[in-house]
């Protein structure tokens, strides 16, 4: 794999999500997230629908067997064997991408974008959904500011336009005194830093 920052960010942020998912309880997996109406086995579906979307897009192959953007709440293997397989197509799929490729096949309008933007969006997926899980099952947040930092270009660049245009994301939050990268992060994604469940 490319030793690119954004390759080492998509790492980061697998790693972040690889290790939420282990550290759920058993009995957490229907606890609700900050993600609105869907509880922890339900973003886990989405994440990794997301990365084997991704994949799909590099190389041709195929995708998600099921609608990230509906996830039933049943998975069809252990949840560390749903994300293990998602995470390793993903990283499989972007270690083919020259770090410098101007245009990159991606499952988020416009559907293609440089690399560099491209795997940022990627690694922004699964490590804001690393955090929604996290947080919601009692774990300790696992953004860094230095990787919010690394992710905030891509979020600027894919998230204000378009996509917030197709609903794929809520509105972002406003800002507060204070915040840190952390928090500014969330907050652009539409997610309070803070949030707890109800």
């Amino acid at each position: 794999m490319s030793d690119t920052t954004q390759w080492t960010v998509l790492n980061e942020a697998h790693e972040i999500l690889r290790a939420a998912v282990r550290g759920v309880p058993a009995d957490a997996w229907t606890k609700p997230t900050p993600c609105a109406d869907w509880n922890v086995t339900q973003v886990l579906q989405h994440a990794t629908g997301d990365q084997l979307g991704y994949a799909a897009f590099i190389t041709g192959g195929p995708g998600p067997e099921d609608n990230p953007f509906a996830p039933s709440g049943t998975l069809a293997d252990s949840p560390e064997a749903v994300v293990e397989s998602a995470i390793q197509a993903s990283a499989a799929a972007w270690s083919t991408v020259a770090a410098d490729a101007a245009e990159v096949p991606v499952p988020i309008p416009p559907n293609k974008m440089t690399a560099e933007i491209g795997v940022g969006a990627c690694a922004l997926d699964a490590a804001v959904h690393g955090w929604d899980i996290a947080v919601a099952t009692g774990q300790p947040s696992p953004l860094t500011p230095e990787l919010a930092r690394a992710l905030m270009p891509a979020a600027q660049a894919t998230i204000t336009d378009p996509i917030r245009q197709y609903g794929m994301y809520a509105a972002p939050q406003e800002a507060q005194a204070g915040d840190d990268d952390v928090a500014a992060l969330l907050r652009f994604t539409g997610r309070s830093p803070n949030w707890t469940a109800a």
